[in-house]
C-alpha cells in the first residue's frame, strides 16, 4: 500500500533507539524526510546513518531535550515545518509514590504530558495552513490499565491525552489528526530499564522477570519495535485522515478489556 506520504516532513522525538527509532525507519522507508530528535548526539548520529543506509533516504538529527524551552527550539530550528510530528519519551523507573518529590512529578510531566504540548502548539497551525497534518503521541498500555509503580508515568500520559482528546475534533476539519499509540510491553531498552527497576524493588533476578513478562502476555511474546512503527506510519498516512483522538491499543492483547 502507498501510504500517500513520500516526500511530507517529519520530526521523530526519541528516534534514536527503541519506538521512537522504529517509527522513523518506517517513515523513512516511505520516503518521508525524517528529522530524529533525542539527547545523546552519539546515539543520534549512529541511528541517522544507519536509518538512512537501511531506507536510501537522508535521515537528519538534532540533540534536543523536549522537557526544555531550549530543546524544543532547537528541534524546530533542524525541522521547521514537520507535516508529522512523533511526540515520545521514556517513562520513569517504577517506584512507590511515597517516595517521589515534587520535582520528579514535574519532571515526569515536563516529559510526558507538557514538553509534547508546547510541540503541538508550535506546530499544529502550520499544519492547518498546509492542509495535512499528523500527530502521534507515543504514550503507554498504562493509561488504559495503570500499574500503581508507574504512577509518575501514569498520571503525566494520561493528562497528554485528555488533552488531545479535545483538541483532535477541532482540528480534524483540516486534515490535522491527533492520535495516541498505547503499546504495551515491547522488547526495547525501555522495557530493560523497567524490568530492571522491579529487580530493585522485588529482588528477583533480571532474566526471571523479564522471561515471565514475556511469557504472560497472551501472545506468549514481547512486541517488536517494528511492529509499532508500521503501525504508526499508516496511523500518519494519507488514508487515515478519518482518524482521530483515538487511543490505539498494541500490547498482544494484555489488556482484558472489552473497550
Amino acid at each position: 500500500m502507498d501510504l500517500g506520504i513520500k516526500g511530507k516532513a517529519a520530526l521523530v522525538f526519541g528516534g534514536s533507539r527503541g519506538l521512537g527509532r522504529a517509527c522513523a525507519r518506517q517513515l523513512a522507508m516511505e520516503g518521508v524526510k525524517v528529522t530524529l530528535a533525542a539527547r545523546t548526539a552519539a546515539t543520534l548520529a549512529s541511528a541517522a546513518a544507519e536509518i538512512g543506509h537501511e531506507t536510501g533516504q537522508v535521515v537528519s538529527w538534532v540533540s534536543a531535550d523536549m522537557t526544555t524551552e531550549d530543546g524544543r527550539k532547537a528541534a524546530l530550528e533542524a525541522c521547521p515545518a514537520p507535516d508529522i510530528l512523533i511526540n515520545n519519551a521514556d517513562g520513569p523507573l517504577p517506584g512507590d509514590f511515597r517516595d517521589w518529590q515534587r520535582e520528579d512529578w514535574l519532571d515526569a510531566l515536563d516529559a510526558m504530558m507538557l514538553g509534547p504540548i508546547d510541540m503541538i502548539r508550535q506546530t499544529i497551525d502550520g499544519m492547518e495552513k498546509r492542509g495535512f497534518g499528523r500527530i502521534v503521541n507515543i504514550v503507554s498500555r498504562s493509561v488504559k490499565a495503570p500499574h500503581a509503580e508507574l504512577g509518575l508515568s501514569n498520571a503525566a500520559r494520561s493528562g497528554l491525552v485528555g488533552f488531545v482528546a479535545g483538541l483532535a475534533r477541532q482540528t480534524v476539519r483540516h486534515n490535522v489528526t491527533i492520535n495516541n499509540l498505547l503499546p504495551g510491553a515491547f522488547a526495547t531498552d525501555a522495557q530493560a530499564r523497567h524490568i530492571r527497576g522491579m529487580v530493585e524493588q522485588t529482588g528477583r533476578s533480571f532474566e526471571v522477570l523479564w522471561d515471565e513478562r514475556g511469557r504472560a502476555n497472551p501472545a506468549g511474546r514481547y512486541g517488536q519495535a517494528e511492529e509499532l512503527g508500521a503501525l504508526c506510519a499508516f496511523v500518519c498516512s494519507a488514508h487515515a485522515g478519518y482518524m482521530t483522538g483515538q487511543n490505539i491499543l498494541m500490547d498482544g492483547g494484555g489488556y482484558p478489556g472489552t473497550f
